[in-house]
Protein backbone atom coordinates (compact mmCIF):
# COMPACT_ATOMS: atom_id res chain seq x y z
CA UNK A 1 0.00 0.00 0.00
CA UNK A 2 1.47 3.36 -1.02
CA UNK A 3 1.55 6.50 1.14
CA UNK A 4 -1.50 8.11 -0.55
CA UNK A 5 -3.67 5.06 0.12
CA UNK A 6 -2.61 5.02 3.77
CA UNK A 7 -3.60 8.71 4.22
CA UNK A 8 -7.02 8.06 2.70
CA UNK A 9 -7.60 5.10 5.06
CA UNK A 10 -6.68 7.20 8.12
CA UNK A 11 -8.96 10.04 6.95
CA UNK A 12 -11.85 7.61 6.42
CA UNK A 13 -11.65 6.32 10.01
CA UNK A 14 -10.94 9.73 11.62
CA UNK A 15 -14.08 11.66 10.52
CA UNK A 16 -16.63 9.21 11.95
CA UNK A 17 -14.86 9.42 15.27
CA UNK A 18 -14.94 13.21 15.22
CA UNK A 19 -18.63 13.19 14.25
CA UNK A 20 -19.44 10.81 17.10
CA UNK A 21 -17.56 12.94 19.61
CA UNK A 22 -19.40 16.05 18.41
CA UNK A 23 -22.75 14.29 18.74
CA UNK A 24 -21.91 13.19 22.28
CA UNK A 25 -20.87 16.74 23.13
CA UNK A 26 -24.17 18.16 21.81
CA UNK A 27 -26.12 15.56 23.77
CA UNK A 28 -24.23 16.39 26.96
CA UNK A 29 -24.88 20.12 26.44
CA UNK A 30 -28.58 19.44 25.88
CA UNK A 31 -28.79 17.41 29.09
CA UNK A 32 -27.10 20.16 31.08
CA UNK A 33 -29.48 22.82 29.75
CA UNK A 34 -32.52 20.61 30.43
CA UNK A 35 -31.32 19.87 33.96
CA UNK A 36 -30.83 23.55 34.74
CA UNK A 37 -34.31 24.32 33.40
CA UNK A 38 -35.86 21.59 35.54
CA UNK A 39 -34.07 22.84 38.65
CA UNK A 40 -35.34 26.36 38.04
CA UNK A 41 -38.90 25.10 37.69
CA UNK A 42 -38.50 22.92 40.78
CA UNK A 43 -37.95 26.04 42.89
CA UNK A 44 -41.55 27.07 42.33
CA UNK A 45 -43.24 23.72 42.94
CA UNK A 46 -45.55 24.04 45.95
CA UNK A 47 -44.78 27.74 46.43
CA UNK A 48 -46.46 29.28 43.40
CA UNK A 49 -45.26 32.20 41.35
CA UNK A 50 -45.88 35.59 42.92
CA UNK A 51 -48.16 37.86 40.92
CA UNK A 52 -46.60 41.23 40.14
CA UNK A 53 -49.78 43.10 39.10
CA UNK A 54 -52.81 42.77 41.37
CA UNK A 55 -55.95 44.52 42.54
CA UNK A 56 -57.75 43.95 45.85
CA UNK A 57 -61.48 44.43 46.31
CA UNK A 58 -63.85 43.94 49.23
CA UNK A 59 -67.23 42.27 49.23
CA UNK A 60 -70.14 42.23 51.67
CA UNK A 61 -72.95 39.75 52.16
CA UNK A 62 -75.82 39.51 54.61
CA UNK A 63 -78.63 37.05 55.23
CA UNK A 64 -81.72 37.49 57.42
CA UNK A 65 -83.30 34.61 59.34
CA UNK A 66 -86.01 34.23 61.96
CA UNK A 67 -84.50 32.59 65.09
CA UNK A 68 -85.71 29.08 65.76
CA UNK A 69 -84.06 28.46 69.14
CA UNK A 70 -83.81 30.28 72.46
CA UNK A 71 -81.32 29.90 75.31
CA UNK A 72 -81.50 31.12 78.89
CA UNK A 73 -79.88 30.46 82.26
CA UNK A 74 -81.60 29.71 85.55
CA UNK A 75 -79.84 29.83 88.93
CA UNK A 76 -80.79 28.58 92.39
CA UNK A 77 -78.99 29.98 95.44
CA UNK A 78 -79.46 28.79 99.00
CA UNK A 79 -77.80 29.71 102.29
CA UNK A 80 -77.66 27.73 105.52
CA UNK A 81 -75.47 27.23 108.58
CA UNK A 82 -74.37 23.81 107.35
CA UNK A 83 -73.27 22.84 103.84
CA UNK A 84 -75.51 19.78 103.76
CA UNK A 85 -78.59 21.81 104.64
CA UNK A 86 -77.91 24.38 101.88
CA UNK A 87 -77.23 21.61 99.37
CA UNK A 88 -80.43 19.74 100.25
CA UNK A 89 -82.60 22.83 99.76
CA UNK A 90 -80.86 23.84 96.52
CA UNK A 91 -81.08 20.29 95.17
CA UNK A 92 -84.80 20.10 95.92
CA UNK A 93 -85.48 23.31 94.01
CA UNK A 94 -83.19 22.56 91.05
CA UNK A 95 -84.71 19.08 90.67
CA UNK A 96 -88.19 20.61 90.68
CA UNK A 97 -87.11 23.01 87.93
CA UNK A 98 -85.58 20.23 85.84
CA UNK A 99 -88.69 18.06 86.17
CA UNK A 100 -90.87 21.00 85.18
CA UNK A 101 -88.75 21.72 82.10
CA UNK A 102 -88.88 18.10 80.98
CA UNK A 103 -92.62 17.99 81.51
CA UNK A 104 -92.97 21.18 79.41
CA UNK A 105 -91.27 19.50 76.44
CA UNK A 106 -87.61 20.45 76.91
CA UNK A 107 -85.39 17.47 76.10
CA UNK A 108 -82.85 16.27 78.65
CA UNK A 109 -79.97 16.97 76.24
CA UNK A 110 -81.00 20.64 76.21
CA UNK A 111 -80.64 21.06 79.98
CA UNK A 112 -77.02 21.49 81.04
CA UNK A 113 -75.38 22.35 84.36
CA UNK A 114 -73.21 25.40 83.69
CA UNK A 115 -71.98 25.90 87.27
CA UNK A 116 -72.19 24.35 90.74
CA UNK A 117 -70.52 26.23 93.60
CA UNK A 118 -70.26 26.15 97.38
CA UNK A 119 -69.06 29.32 99.11
CA UNK A 120 -68.39 29.86 102.83
CA UNK A 121 -70.08 32.98 104.22
CA UNK A 122 -68.18 35.14 106.72
CA UNK A 123 -68.95 38.07 108.97
CA UNK A 124 -66.23 40.49 109.96
CA UNK A 125 -66.19 41.15 113.69
CA UNK A 126 -64.40 44.19 115.06
CA UNK A 127 -63.05 44.34 118.61
CA UNK A 128 -63.68 47.16 121.07
CA UNK A 129 -60.86 49.67 121.39
CA UNK A 130 -59.46 50.14 124.90
CA UNK A 131 -56.92 52.63 126.21
CA UNK A 132 -56.17 53.81 122.69
CA UNK A 133 -55.50 50.32 121.38
CA UNK A 134 -57.78 48.73 118.79
CA UNK A 135 -57.16 45.00 118.36
CA UNK A 136 -57.52 43.61 114.83
CA UNK A 137 -60.87 42.27 113.74
CA UNK A 138 -61.54 38.72 112.67
CA UNK A 139 -63.69 36.77 110.24
CA UNK A 140 -66.34 34.50 111.68
CA UNK A 141 -67.87 31.71 109.58
CA UNK A 142 -71.66 32.02 109.75
CA UNK A 143 -72.79 29.62 107.02
CA UNK A 144 -72.51 28.49 103.41
CA UNK A 145 -74.06 29.44 100.09
CA UNK A 146 -74.73 26.77 97.47
CA UNK A 147 -75.56 27.79 93.91
CA UNK A 148 -76.33 25.82 90.77
CA UNK A 149 -76.86 27.27 87.30
CA UNK A 150 -78.55 25.52 84.38
CA UNK A 151 -78.36 26.49 80.72
CA UNK A 152 -81.58 25.67 78.92
CA UNK A 153 -82.18 25.44 75.17
CA UNK A 154 -85.72 26.07 73.96
CA UNK A 155 -86.39 24.68 70.50
CA UNK A 156 -89.94 26.03 70.42
CA UNK A 157 -89.47 29.78 70.85
CA UNK A 158 -93.21 30.26 71.51
CA UNK A 159 -92.72 28.47 74.85
CA UNK A 160 -89.92 30.73 76.08
CA UNK A 161 -92.15 33.11 78.04
CA UNK A 162 -94.05 30.31 79.77
CA UNK A 163 -90.81 28.54 80.70
CA UNK A 164 -89.34 31.67 82.27
CA UNK A 165 -92.42 32.08 84.43
CA UNK A 166 -92.56 28.37 85.23
CA UNK A 167 -88.99 28.09 86.54
CA UNK A 168 -89.48 31.25 88.57
CA UNK A 169 -92.47 29.79 90.38
CA UNK A 170 -90.43 26.71 91.30
CA UNK A 171 -87.74 28.40 93.32
CA UNK A 172 -85.33 29.96 90.83
CA UNK A 173 -83.25 32.75 92.36
CA UNK A 174 -82.38 34.29 88.98
CA UNK A 175 -83.27 33.82 85.32
CA UNK A 176 -80.97 35.60 82.85
CA UNK A 177 -79.24 35.68 79.48
CA UNK A 178 -82.21 34.96 77.22
CA UNK A 179 -81.12 35.06 73.57
CA UNK A 180 -82.62 33.87 70.30
CA UNK A 181 -80.43 32.17 67.70
CA UNK A 182 -80.63 30.05 64.56
CA UNK A 183 -79.68 26.40 64.97
CA UNK A 184 -78.24 25.90 61.45
CA UNK A 185 -76.11 29.03 61.59
CA UNK A 186 -73.24 27.51 59.57
CA UNK A 187 -75.42 27.24 56.47
CA UNK A 188 -76.47 30.88 56.82
CA UNK A 189 -72.86 31.96 57.27
CA UNK A 190 -71.86 30.04 54.12
CA UNK A 191 -74.67 31.75 52.22
CA UNK A 192 -73.58 35.19 53.44
CA UNK A 193 -69.95 34.40 52.52
CA UNK A 194 -70.93 33.36 48.98
CA UNK A 195 -72.85 36.61 48.56
CA UNK A 196 -69.78 38.54 49.73
CA UNK A 197 -67.52 36.68 47.28
CA UNK A 198 -69.96 37.35 44.41
CA UNK A 199 -70.05 41.02 45.39
CA UNK A 200 -66.25 41.19 45.34
CA UNK A 201 -66.15 39.50 41.92
CA UNK A 202 -68.57 42.04 40.44
CA UNK A 203 -66.51 44.92 41.81
CA UNK A 204 -63.29 43.39 40.47
CA UNK A 205 -64.75 42.92 36.98
CA UNK A 206 -66.02 46.51 36.92
CA UNK A 207 -62.65 47.84 38.09
CA UNK A 208 -60.74 45.71 35.57
CA UNK A 209 -62.92 47.12 32.79
CA UNK A 210 -62.19 50.67 33.89
CA UNK A 211 -58.45 49.96 34.04
CA UNK A 212 -58.41 48.20 30.68
CA UNK A 213 -57.03 44.95 32.08
CA UNK A 214 -58.37 41.44 32.59
CA UNK A 215 -58.65 39.26 35.67
CA UNK A 216 -56.38 36.20 35.63
CA UNK A 217 -56.76 34.37 38.93
CA UNK A 218 -57.35 34.83 42.66
CA UNK A 219 -54.05 35.14 44.54
CA UNK A 220 -55.32 36.21 47.98
CA UNK A 221 -58.42 35.90 50.15
CA UNK A 222 -59.39 36.87 53.69
CA UNK A 223 -62.63 37.05 55.66
CA UNK A 224 -63.03 39.66 58.35
CA UNK A 225 -65.83 37.86 60.09
CA UNK A 226 -69.10 36.05 59.73
CA UNK A 227 -71.34 36.70 62.66
CA UNK A 228 -75.00 37.10 63.65
CA UNK A 229 -76.44 40.50 64.53
CA UNK A 230 -79.73 40.14 66.43
CA UNK A 231 -82.71 42.39 65.87
CA UNK A 232 -85.48 42.65 68.49
CA UNK A 233 -83.03 40.86 70.74
CA UNK A 234 -84.59 39.81 74.05
CA UNK A 235 -82.06 39.69 76.85
CA UNK A 236 -82.14 40.43 80.54
CA UNK A 237 -82.34 39.08 84.04
CA UNK A 238 -85.35 38.38 86.20
CA UNK A 239 -84.78 38.40 89.95
CA UNK A 240 -87.35 36.10 91.48
CA UNK A 241 -89.30 36.95 94.61
CA UNK A 242 -92.64 36.06 96.11
CA UNK A 243 -94.58 38.51 93.96
CA UNK A 244 -92.98 37.43 90.68
CA UNK A 245 -94.45 33.93 90.98
CA UNK A 246 -97.87 35.44 90.26
CA UNK A 247 -96.73 37.23 87.09
CA UNK A 248 -98.08 36.38 83.66
CA UNK A 249 -95.77 34.96 81.00
CA UNK A 250 -93.96 37.83 79.24
CA UNK A 251 -94.22 38.43 75.49
CA UNK A 252 -90.81 37.74 73.94
CA UNK A 253 -90.65 38.68 70.23
CA UNK A 254 -87.79 36.91 68.45
CA UNK A 255 -87.42 39.35 65.56
CA UNK A 256 -84.74 38.49 62.99
CA UNK A 257 -81.01 37.77 63.07
CA UNK A 258 -78.73 39.21 60.41
CA UNK A 259 -75.72 37.09 59.41
CA UNK A 260 -72.91 39.27 58.01
CA UNK A 261 -69.76 38.34 56.08
CA UNK A 262 -67.02 40.70 54.83
CA UNK A 263 -64.28 39.43 52.50
CA UNK A 264 -61.20 40.81 50.74
CA UNK A 265 -60.16 39.19 47.46
CA UNK A 266 -56.92 39.86 45.57
CA UNK A 267 -56.84 39.20 41.79
CA UNK A 268 -53.87 38.98 39.45
CA UNK A 269 -54.40 41.22 36.40
CA UNK A 270 -52.84 41.45 32.93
Amino acid sequence: MDERSTDKLIEATHWPRMAGAAALGMLALFLVVATVRELKEFRFIGSGVSASNTITVSGDGEVFAVPDMGTFSVTVRERAKEVASAQDTATEKINAIINYLKGAGVEEKDIKTADYSVYPQYEYETAVCRDGYCPPGRQILNGYEVSQTLTVKVRDTDLAGDLLTGVGSRGASEVSGLSFTTEDEDALQAQARQMAIDDAREKAEALAGQLGVRLVRIVGFSENGSYPIPYAYARGGLAMDAESTKASAPMLPTGENKIVSNVNVTYEIR
